[in-house]
This record gives structure tokens, sequence and C-alpha cells, in this order.
């Protein structure tokens, strides 16, 4: 597990071996606003097949190959995200789909971000749609309906965004940061 910090979203490379030796590669951006205790794949997601391990000799140029792969997706995060705009546009510009909470959850604070509460309410009500099927979806929505409340109010969402992301970067043992607003 390898993690590319930006303070308030992560670039994430797993090197996720199979059941037998060998590695495969798992590469995305989290979003810290999600404020779990658990590393996440949250969008753009690349999976490799995962490579078998037989001797050093096979083995050697397939993890290189991988950890060459690995580089290059981080690469392809950092250029796609280079700063807060960009990911707002990516995330209120992406279709809507039913069934993908999470796109909709991070859409609306994106907007919200952006200090833009109607495509925010937009999506939160998307969220508050989805039928709760489990525990986690319940939770989305609680947080959806406290995000929609404050929606026109940019500082309260900056500062609600800035909670979550100091106590996800608590819960997963990375440093404190001080966010810069972009």
């Amino acid at each position: 597990m390898w993690i590319d910090d930006h303070e308030w979203w992560l670039g994430v490379v797993s090197f996720t071996p199979p059941r037998t030796a060998g590695s495969g590669l798992y590469v995305g951006a989290m979003w810290l606003w999600h404020d779990v205790d658990h590393l996440a794949f949250h969008v753009d997601a690349v999976r490799t097949d995962p490579k078998p391990f037989r001797t050093e000799d096979q083995f050697t140029p397939l993890a290189l190959d991988l950890s060459r792969q690995a580089a290059a997706n981080v690469t392809a995060l950092r250029e796609k995200f280079p700063a807060l705009p960009d990911v707002i546009r990516y995330l209120t510009s992406r279709p809507v789909r039913r069934g993908f909470l999470w796109d909709s959850f991070d859409a609306e604070i994106a907007a919200a971000l952006t200090g833009d509460p109607a495509t925010a309410r937009y999506h939160f009500e998307r969220v508050l749609r989805e039928d709760p099927l489990a525990p986690w979806m319940v939770q989305a929505q609680e947080k959806a309906r406290g995000l929609h409340v404050i929606a026109p109010d940019l500082d309260a969402v900056t500062a609600w965004v800035t909670r979550a992301v100091g106590s996800c970067r608590s819960k997963l043992g990375l440093d404190p940061v001080t966010l810069a607003k972009s």
C-alpha cells in the first residue's frame, strides 16, 4: 500500500496480492471528506490483473512493470486533480448514475464548496432518493440532509469539509494539515 497525500485527497496505490504469491495493482483517488478510518477508492480506480509469483527471475520484471504502471497512474491523478476547482469540475460534470450514491454525494460537496447551492441541492436530493439498503447508506443520507441545510453557506460547508478531512486524516494516522483555499 502506498499513498500520495494531497491534504484533502489521496492517491491510493494498492499492490493487491492474489490468493497465491504475487501481486496485482489498484490505483485511485480518495476524498478525505468521507471521514472514514480506512483507505478507499472513490474515483478513477485502475485495476490490473494479478501477476503470479513463481520465481524471482520471472516475477522481477512483472513487479517493475506494476511499479511503473502505479507511477503513471498516480501522475495521471495528479494531472487530473491539481486543485480543488479541477476536482469540482470533474465531480459535477459526471453523468448521474442511479445506484451510485457516492457519485452524487461527492458532487454535492463539490458544488457546495464552489458556492453553487442549486447544484449541490440537486445532488443532495439524488442521495436522498436512493433506497437506504445498508447502514452506511443511512449514514450517508444523514450527512446529506445536514449538508443540504448548510449548502447556501459557503463558510459553513468549508468548515464542515475541513472538520471531516481533519478527522479522516487523524483516523488514517496522517499528519494534520491546514487546508489551503484553492
